[in-house]
């Protein structure tokens, strides 16, 4: 620690702290614009200027060392930051009380009045540019902007999109898209990190517009001319009277906008953020606390949000009769669901009774529906989505390591020296994941190696890309552990310390040469070995895959070879290090861990272990089941065969999330009996005997779990639509009606339960959650949490990992002279799978309107194919009819289709072949025909989608280039005495 003197006062600071972190820590006050936390140094505005041994210094780029004196409010420093501040008004017209930003949290307003401005020495000069209102989601005000360069700094260094910059060199400079591009045709993904930073009303999101303020919603010609009466009454009254009736407006706001903490119901990244409200009204989404995103968001969960007010939701329960649903109340639908699952488990037993768990609900959701099959119908035929996606990964630690989650956090992804990315088209599935490789990649020297079949994103961004053939992730990574282990250049002081099994593992390394390696992946022996080296070389490596590797007949022995990649290198353990599954959902991990799974009660602990097993009988007062049940892929097959009779479903999709759908449409069309728990009446609804209205995220509370094993409270925005009801209450009326005599008040008391049964979440509480709080689990009595695992043992008796040998066996469904192209399959940046949330959002579904198969350049040349043409894909399974979009991301014979529709589902195409370890479907080995239709239409992706935009990188805001300017002078060299408050 330093001593620094901040106007007198001694603190202790740290050697590296910025200077106006310590002022802003210790309770200090010096004007900052363009600073922001998570931004670093902008260092654009001036306003931060104080005043050390003589010298005018910007508080902002700073570093305290060891006896500096620092004044914030000397002559010279006061002076120089009116000065600096006055320049900013120049570029801004100050009308807060008619201004939709005028919410408290108004930069411009807030120094205005910190430094008591009363008038301008410098006026207000227009820009000779209008306002930007192009993208669906928000809208640029250059006569409103500052140039404070925030948001540029956000987008290149922060999201790392890199489509912001500002024209410094030009007369009059703003901030620009793609270099001069309107917004809506850029390379601009619609993150909202623009808009978030931004400390003004220059960017702000299209539903704040007229409805945050009491005025904001008069006509342009009414606002404009009160503009007028104000600016024409402040040479009389100054500032400072303006700002008093601004803030009164301000403070009448407070009364009807609420902010209430909310966590996405999107991917598994598990943002957290603010969703301001006015009645039902979603005003914004404000992000800035989170622990996994802090100001991050992306298109979807900064304002994809049109679903929770779609005039499509369910809002009363419906009962087929015959071909049509009827209408029904609440009391009728619950008794008849309780009167036929009893008829069902009477007559034949209670494992004629399935029950699949929503990703979608919380982990208190989960536990209820899994408690419902267990403790009250007496089966253990429960899963949930992770079996499509998760399994795989989670039984490939399971098998080494011995926690089925990610060994670390985010933060040490960003840590890593060495970022491996298999199979994850990491961008657009987890974009704020992405955005902290992408910005260690850019910033801080990280490598990057990528693996996929497609040329996406971070793959254009790798220092080394790899396209393998597909299915064949296991044998070039197998490849790479033996050359390791062959050259001397694993971790052997690691293996020797942490590790079981390696005379063993590297009998069963003896195929895996780099020669063939190569030879059965299309990888050049020398890339391979570069790899190998690289991995060597690296102090700190994270190794981060996903549905690319899982969703292969091998997706657990692939995903077993990875975690076994980063034993032999010695990459568990420290922070930067570990193996990274990347979770699809907002809450899959969440459901997995909470026992909605065949085999296991919550916390992973096994159904057919006696103590276990009594622990749990004693806690619920029931006899539990001890075998093993049915897993979703597992109960398709067993209503087919006539043993599964009835189904309770929650918020899952799985007509058409499942593989080969058109097999698991006719399972359900045969069921006895199908109840179907949905927010809008999916796909899946249509083949149900009862359908019951829940509730989305932000109708409810409860905790979600991310990928990175953190569990976060959320907490209920908006009271649940009339006639929906949170999940968490159906299934404890449903339990009711059959006899459980379940009593619970509120989601906390479910987890209290959860606690006391579980020693994983043994401290786990609604009080150690609150707010922002978060733990990662294991989570002890105490509370103390794991974001870090294995720091001082492996999960496993004798703290010991296992090098768990695999061997290679190779894809089903690989293409033949008849199906001769292979179909890769997955997510958009957009969009959220199947889209029965996303294509909700007007803006969403006007950047991606419909689905389309990507072809290569190469094979649409051939088969005289063009963005437009309609292709029929004909599989061994199904067929669909598609669009083409012809681009580079995809090589060859190699075809990708993305998810996201329901009219048109890829899974039509795909089989029911499956990992043989967890049953999760081989969605990525689907082998088509593509048949060239006559039909020419419009490109599927509209010009105004991000991938036609052509992004600008830069180094950040590039204030350098400002400072060049010839009229540009810090201030403080020529001094200005600017009128203030006495």
């Amino acid at each position: 620690m330093v001593k620094v003197a901040i106007d007198g006062i001694v603190h202790a600071a740290q050697p590296d702290e910025v200077l106006i972190d310590l002022i802003n820590r210790t309770g200090g006050s010096v004007p900052h614009v363009c600073y922001h936390p998570q931004l670093g140094p902008v260092q654009t505005c001036d306003t931060c200027m104080v005043e050390t041994n003589g010298r005018l210094v910007r508080a902002c780029a700073t570093g305290v060392t060891d006896g500096m004196k620092i004044s914030t409010k000397s002559a010279k420093a006061s002076a120089a930051q009116v000065e600096a501040f006055d320049r900013i008004l120049s570029n801004h017209l100050l009308y807060c009380t008619v201004c939709d930003n005028n919410n408290g949290n108004c930069t411009v307003h807030n120094t205005t009045k910190l430094l008591a401005i009363e008038h301008q020495r410098i006026p207000f000069r227009s820009k000779p540019y209008e306002v930007d209102n192009t993208n669906p989601f928000y809208r640029y005000d250059p006569d409103q902007c500052i140039l404070c360069g925030r948001c540029v700094e956000a987008c290149q260094n922060v999201e790392v999109n890199e489509t912001l910059s500002i024209n410094w060199e030009d007369p009059n400079p703003r901030v620009l898209w793609d270099g001069g591009s309107t917004i809506g045709e850029s390379s601009c993904v619609s993150c909202g990190h623009c808009v978030t930073v931004c400390p003004c009303n220059a960017l702000m999101e299209k539903t704040m517009l007229g409805h945050a303020g009491f005025l904001t919603s008069l006509k342009k010609s009414a606002l404009s001319g009160m503009i007028e009466v104000v600016k024409g009454i402040e040479p009389e009254t100054g500032y400072g009277t303006i700002l008093q009736v601004s803030e009164a407006e301000e403070a009448m706001r407070e009364h009807r906008i609420r902010k209430t903490k909310t966590v996405c119901t999107y991917c598994g990244v598990g943002c957290s953020f603010d969703v301001w409200t006015k009645d039902r009204h979603i005003l914004k989404v404000a992000p800035e606390h989170g622990p996994a995103n802090g100001i991050s968001t992306c298109v979807k969960g900064k304002f994809g949000w049109g679903h929770i007010n779609s005039e499509d939701r369910l809002t009363t329960p419906l009962i087929r009769e015959g071909d049509k649903f009827r209408q029904a109340s609440w009391d009728e639908a619950l008794d008849l669901v309780a009167s036929r699952l009893s008829q069902i488990k009477a007559n034949d037993g209670p494992d004629a009774l399935a029950f699949i768990s929503s990703s979608k609900c919380t982990n208190e959701e989960s536990y209820l529906m899994q408690k419902l099959a267990r403790a009250v119908i007496g089966t253990n035929n429960v899963d949930n989505c992770s079996r499509y996606c998760q399994s795989p990964a989670t039984q490939g630690l399971f098998r080494t390591v011995g926690y089925g989650g990610d060994s670390g956090s985010i933060s040490d992804m960003e840590e890593a020296d060495l970022v491996l990315i298999i199979g994850s088209n990491t961008a657009e599935s987890h974009p704020v994941i992405a955005t902290r490789v992408k910005s260690s990649h850019k910033l801080d020297g990280q490598k990057l190696i990528v693996s996929d079949l497609r040329e996406h994103e971070m793959a254009r961004r790798a220092d080394l890309f790899l396209h393998p053939k597909p299915s064949t992730d296991l044998f070039w990574l197998n490849a790479i552990s033996r050359y390791l282990l062959d050259n001397g250049l694993a971790h052997t002081k690691f293996l020797d310390q942490w590790v079981n099994g390696l005379d063993d593992y590297r009998k069963s390394l003896e195929p895996f040469t780099m020669e063939a390696a190569s030879r059965i992946s299309g990888v050049p022996e020398e890339t391979l070995k570069t790899v190998a080296h690289m991995i060597a070389d690296a102090k700190a490596m994270c190794i981060l895959w996903a549905m690319g590797v899982t969703q292969h007949t091998q997706g657990s022995d692939t995903s077993t070879a990875i975690s076994n990649l980063l034993l032999v290198s010695g990459n568990y353990m420290r922070p930067g290090t570990g193996a990274y599954p990347l979770r699809g959902h907002n809450n899959v991990q969440g459901a997995s861990d909470h026992g909605s799974m065949p085999n296991m009660l919550p916390g992973y602990q096994l159904v057919n272990d006696p103590e276990v097993r009594q622990r749990f009988e004693a806690g619920w007062k029931v006899k539990l089941p001890s075998t093993k049940g049915l897993d979703n892929h597992q109960m398709v097959e067993a209503i087919h065969g006539g043993k599964l009779k009835a189904m309770y479903l929650i918020g899952e999709e799985m007509s058409i999330v499942d593989s080969n759908a058109n097999y698991v449409g006719d399972a359900f069309a045969k069921l006895d009996f199908f109840v179907v728990q949905d927010i809008f009446f999916s796909n899946t609804c249509r083949y149900a005997d009862v359908v019951l209205p829940g509730a989305p995220s932000l109708e409810k509370e409860g905790t979600f779990t991310s990928t990175e094993r953190r569990i976060q409270r959320l907490y209920q925005v908006l009271e649940p639509l009339e006639g929906c009801l949170p999940d968490w209450k159906i299934t404890q009326d449903v339990a009711n009606r059959l006899g459980a005599g379940w009593h619970y008040q509120h989601p906390s008391e479910v987890m209290d339960e959860i606690a006391s049964l579980t020693p994983m979440f043994a401290g786990v509480n609604y009080e150690r959650l609150a707010g922002y709080k978060s733990l990662q689990w294991p989570v002890a009595a105490d509370g103390t949490d794991q974001p870090l695992l294995y720091t001082k043992r492996f999960a496993f008796p004798d703290g010991k990992a296992r090098l768990f040998p695999v061997s290679w066996i190779g894809p089903t469904d690989q293409p033949d002279s008849q199906y001769d192209l292979h179909l890769n399959n997955g997510r958009l940046l957009e969009h959220f799978h199947e889209g029965n949330l996303t294509y909700r959002t007007e803006g969403i579904q006007e950047k991606v309107p419909d689905t389309f198969v990507e072809v290569s350049p190469e094979l649409a040349e051939e088969r005289g194919i063009q963005s437009g043409t309609w292709v029929q894909l004909v599989s061994r399974y199904g067929q669909v009819r598609v669009r083409a979009v012809v681009t580079d991301r995809v090589h060859g014979m190699e075809l990708y289709m993305p998810m996201n529709s329901v009219e048109s589902p890829v899974n039509r195409l795909t089989s029911s072949h499956t990992d043989p370890v967890t049953n999760t479907p081989a969605y990525k080995e689907t082998s088509v025909h593509m048949k060239v239709l006559a039909e020419v239409g419009e490109n599927p992706l509209p010009r105004i989608n991000s991938r036609f935009g052509h992004p600008t990188p830069q180094s950040g805001v590039e204030v350098e280039r400002k400072w060049k300017r010839p009229d540009y002078t810090p201030p403080g060299n020529g001094l200005v005495q600017l009128q203030t408050k006495k």
